[in-house]
């Protein structure tokens, strides 16, 4: 671990954000670095990447890739000896997502009665509902919800476990979610007892471990990670949905799309929908044959 908690911060252009941020995902020692890409300043046209190393190694790699785009500024500075993410979660605003409703602890009691309420508690996974990507995936799987139900979920790459318990919430009579960050499994676990969700999250390295494979195939699977593990990932999603099930994918930027777009169509999927939040994109996508 990182002797000294710090934050990463990036300002530049829309364009040169971007180009930093693609960078940091290309870079596969930085697999499962934490950062989020935003909109600050519309007026102005200026984005900003936050980044959260947890090692002096990350964050060492995180601002050599980005020391390689001078078209961006970049700041590092030393976060105060406290749960900075527990006290930043607290001034998290709740997130509405379609019928989901997505809080933290300290917003009990503004969850409306008609919405299918999501209590999470982030500890050290990502996925606290905030983030466009899980925002996009939830909107995605509202519309879907609309005009067919899904039986059997997966959840890749499941941080929080808020994407599984949403179906575990929603009339899914299996939800499993996977990871390969063993903290993440257990807060996943704790979030779906906290909801009182029938979702169950395994430890695995892989969709082709036992405790993933044996409640196949799926009717949808999401895979809220990055773009080039959803890239590689491509068949082994293929093998895991039936014929006519869904994949929901996000974790990619908008310039990102075609890539993973490309990965799918060649496996037989056909491309239903895009859902764009600020930088972030997420594609739904029907295995047809």
């Amino acid at each position: 671990m990182s002797q000294t908690a710090v934050q990463i911060i990036a300002h530049g252009s829309r364009a040169a954000a971007e180009a930093a941020a693609e960078a940091l995902d290309a870079d596969v020692m930085l697999e499962g670095a934490t950062y989020s890409i935003l909109e600050e300043d519309e007026d102005r046209g200026i984005w900003r990447i936050d980044a959260f190393p947890t090692t002096d190694e990350e964050s060492e790699g995180i601002q050599a890739r980005l020391a390689e785009h001078p078209e961006v500024t970049v700041k590092v500075e030393v976060l105060a000896d406290a749960d900075w993410l527990a006290m930043s979660l607290s001034g998290l605003p709740p997130v509405k997502a379609g019928r989901f409703f997505v809080y933290g602890a300290h917003d009990q009691g503004l969850v409306p009665a008609s919405a299918v309420a999501l209590k999470i508690d982030a500890g050290a996974a990502f996925g606290t509902g905030h983030h466009g990507t899980t925002v996009g995936c939830l909107i995605a799987y509202d519309e879907l919800l609309k005009r067919e139900t899904f039986e059997r979920v997966l959840d890749v790459g499941c941080g929080t476990g808020v994407l599984a318990i949403a179906a575990a919430k929603t009339g899914s009579r299996i939800a499993v979610g996977t990871d390969i960050d063993a903290p993440s499994v257990r807060i996943a676990n704790e979030n779906a007892k906290l909801n009182m969700a029938k979702a169950r999250f395994v430890h695995a390295s892989g969709l082709n471990d036992r405790m993933v494979r044996k409640d196949g195939p799926y009717d949808l699977v999401f895979a809220n990670i990055l773009a080039p593990p959803l890239v590689a990932l491509s068949q082994d999603i293929k093998l895991a949905l039936r014929i006519g099930g869904v994949a929901i994918l996000s974790g990619l930027l908008r310039t990102q799309e075609r890539r993973v777009t490309a990965a799918y169509l060649s496996k037989g999927f056909r491309l239903e929908r895009r859902i764009h939040r600020d930088a972030w994109s997420a594609l739904v996508l029907r295995r047809m044959g």
